[in-house]
C-alpha cells in the first residue's frame, strides 16, 4: 500500500471502531462523537479502560499493534463487566467485533475504577509475558537488535560465533515494512522452520496478491550519523535470496520483502558518490588505495610449497594466526592451500624454515568471472580486478546508454521502482526515451575483509540505503565452537582503534554491586 492507501485504510478502521463502540463511550460518560475521531478516540478509550494514554502510540507501531489490539479488545469488554474466559475468547476470536454485540445487544453498566490486577496467577503470567514481548519488540525494532556472525568474511575483525548488538538508531531505525509478522524473529520461526511473516512470495502473484497489500512503504526515522567509509554495516542482502543463504544466486529465485531478506554483515568500502576499483585484490577509492582501520586485516588465498616436513595446523594457528580448519587445506602433491591468510600473518610465515615457495591465488586482469557483477559478457571483471564503477548518490544524474545499462539496470528497476525497456539503441524509462537518470537514494559497496571467501557486492552489486539495518556496536558474547568461550571478546566494542578491550569484568562488578545494593536496601527497609 502507498501512504495514501494506508491513510484511507486507517480512516475506515476508525469508522468501524466508532460504529461498534459509540454506545459504550456514552455509557462510560463520554460523547458519542468521541468514538469516531481518529487518534483522539484512542486517547478517550484509554481513559475508559483505565490505561495510560501512550498505549495509543503502541496501537500504531507495526508488529507491536498485533499484540496490543487484542489486549485492548479484552480490556474494553472487562471495563463493562465481561470478565469471564468466554468473553476473553470471543473478544479475540472475533477480531474485536465482539464489541458490536456489547454495543447494541448486551445490557451493560460501566465499571468505573475497576481493579487492573489479574484475578489469577495464570492471568498475571500472561499479562507479564505479553508486555515483556511488547517491550522487547520495541527495543529490537527501533533501538538494538542482537545479531550472530554466520560467516568468516570479516575474519579477525568479527569472528564466526560473535554475538553482536546492532544499533538501529545510528543510521535511523527503519519502520517495519512487513506489518503482519511474528515479533523478534527475522524470516523464519525458530524450530518450526516456517515463515515468520504473512506474504505471498510467488513471483507471478506477489504484486497483485491481497496479502501483500498490507506491506508498508519504506519509512525510516531520522538518524544522527551517516554511513562512513570502512564502517561495518548490517544490511539486507539486496539480491533475491533462497531459504538457504549458502545456496546464493544473483538472479531471482525466492522473493522476500526488503526487511525479511537475509541479514548480512560486511564492511562498507565505498559510499555514495565514490568511484571504486579493485586492482590485484586491493580496493581503490577515487584513485587511491583504501586504507582500512587498524583492527581490520585483509586476507587472501595462497598455495604454499613446503621443503620437507608437513605443517602442523595447530602450530600455524597459534604462531602465525592462520585460521585452523577453514584456512589450511593439504593438497595431494605435498602443497597446502591457505584460503585465509592476512598480510601480517603472511609476512611472518614466509620466513618459516620449511617454506619453499608461496604463490598468491589471484585471478588475472581481463579474465571474466560469470558470477561477478554485473553478470554481463561485456564486462571482463573478477574478484581481483573489478571496475572502475561509480557508486550512485541520491540526486546525482548520470548519462545512461546501452554500455552502462547493465551496471544500473537493477537500481533503476528493482530498487527505484521504474519500468525499463530497450528498443534498438533506445532506452525507455517509464515509457519515455531516456539519455540520463537521476538516482532517488544513496547506495553503498559492501565487501568482506576475507577477499577470496566472501559473497559480497562483487556478486550482487550495490546495496541501497533502504536495505541498511544498522551499525554493529558491541560484542556481548563470543564462542569458538559450542564449548569454547572467547572470554577476551566478551563485552568488547566493534569499532575503535587499537586492540579491543573487554569490559566483561567491570560489567560483572557493576552487576553484582547493584544486586548487593538492592539486597542491602531491602534489608534496611525491613529492619526500619
Amino acid at each position: 500500500m502507498t501512504l495514501l492507501q494506508w491513510f484511507i485504510f486507517i480512516l475506515i478502521i476508525q469508522v468501524i471502531h466508532g460504529l461498534g463502540t459509540w454506545k459504550l463511550y456514552v455509557k462510560a460518560g463520554k460523547q458519542a462523537w468521541e468514538a469516531f475521531v481518529p487518534v483522539y478516540n484512542g486517547v478517550v478509550l484509554m481513559k475508559i479502560i483505565n490505561r495510560p494514554w501512550w498505549w495509543v502510540i503502541l496501537l500504531f507501531l507495526p508488529i507491536v499493534n498485533l499484540i496490543m489490539f487484542p489486549v485492548v479488545w479484552v480490556e474494553t469488554a472487562r471495563s463493562f463487566g465481561k470478565n469471564k474466559p468466554l468473553d476473553t475468547f470471543l473478544a479475540v476470536i472475533t477480531l474485536g467485533f465482539y464489541n458490536y454485540y456489547l454495543n447494541y445487544m448486551a445490557d451493560l453498566s460501566y465499571v468505573e475504577n475497576r481493579s487492573l490486577q489479574p484475578k489469577t496467577s495464570g492471568g498475571d503470567w500472561v499479562s507479564s509475558i505479553l508486555f515483556a514481548i511488547v517491550a522487547a519488540t520495541i527495543v529490537h525494532t527501533y533501538f538494538i537488535q542482537p545479531f550472530t556472525i554466520p560467516s568468516s568474511s570479516l575474519e579477525k575483525s568479527l569472528l564466526v560465533g560473535d554475538f553482536l548488538f546492532v544499533s538501529k538508531f545510528h543510521y535511523g531505525a527503519r519502520i517495519p515494512m512487513t506489518t503482519v509478522a511474528a515479533p523478534m524473529v527475522h524470516d523464519t520461526i525458530p524450530k518450526l522452520g516456517n515463515k515468520s511473516y504473512l506474504f505471498n512470495d510467488n513471483f507471478e502473484e506477489r504484486k497483485t496478491s491481497w496479502i501483500n497489500k498490507f506491506q508498508l512503504p519504506y519509512l525510516r526515522l531520522p538518524g544522527f550519523e551517516k554511513i562512513d567509509r570502512n564502517e561495518i554495516v548490517v544490511f539486507n542482502q539486496p539480491a533475491d535470496t533462497l531459504l538457504d543463504m549458502n545456496d546464493f544466486h544473483p538472479d531471482r529465485n525466492y522473493y522476500k520483502p526488503i526487511d525479511k531478506k537475509t541479514n548480512l554483515v560486511k564492511r562498507c568500502v565505498a559510499v555514495a558518490g565514490d568511484s571504486l576499483e579493485v586492482r590485484n585484490g586491493y580496493v581503490y577509492i577515487n584513485g587511491k588505495q583504501n586504507v582500512l582501520p587498524d583492527r581490520a586485516h585483509l586476507q587472501f588465498s595462497y598455495h604454499v610449497q613446503p621443503k620437507t616436513n608437513q605443517f602442523s595446523p595447530k602450530y600455524l594457528k597459534e604462531r602465525y594466526d592462520i585460521t585452523d580448519g577453514f584456512g589450511i587445506i593439504p593438497n595431494t602433491n605435498n602443497t597446502y592451500y591457505f584460503s585465509a591468510i592476512s598480510d601480517e600473518a603472511l609476512a611472518k610465515f614466509k620466513n618459516h624454515p620449511n617454506v619453499a615457495s608461496i604463490t598468491p591465488i589471484k585471478k588475472k586482469k581481463g579474465v571474466r568471472d560469470p558470477n561477478i557483477f554485473p553478470h554481463d559478457p561485456n564486462y571482463n571483471w573478477n574478484v581481483d580486478f573489478f571496475g572502475p564503477l561509480y557508486i550512485p548518490e541520491e540526486g546525482k544524474t548520470i548519462d545512461i546508454n546501452l554500455e552502462v545499462l547493465p551496471l544500473y539496470k537493477r537500481v533503476i528497476t528493482e530498487y527505484e521502482g521504474n519500468s525499463l525497456e530497450v528498443k534498438g539503441n533506445q532506452i525507455l524509462i517509464n515509457g519515455e526515451v531516456a539519455n540520463t537518470y537521476t538516482f532517488k537514494q544513496n547506495y553503498y559497496w559492501m565487501m568482506g575483509d576475507n577477499r577470496h571467501n566472501s559473497i559480497d557486492a562483487r556478486a550482487w552489486g550495490f546495496v541501497p540505503f533502504d536495505h541498511v539495518v544498522g551499525k554493529p556496536v558491541f560484542i556481548w558474547m563470543s564462542w569458538d565452537g559450542i564449548k569454547n568461550p572467547r572470554w577476551e571478546r566478551f563485552f568488547t566494542t566493534v569499532s575503535g582503534s587499537g586492540k579491543a578491550s573487554s569490559y566483561f569484568i567491570p560489567f560483572l562488578v557493576l552487576l553484582f554491586g547493584w544486586i548487593g545494593f538492592n539486597k542491602w536496601k531491602k534489608r534496611k527497609k525491613a529492619n526500619s
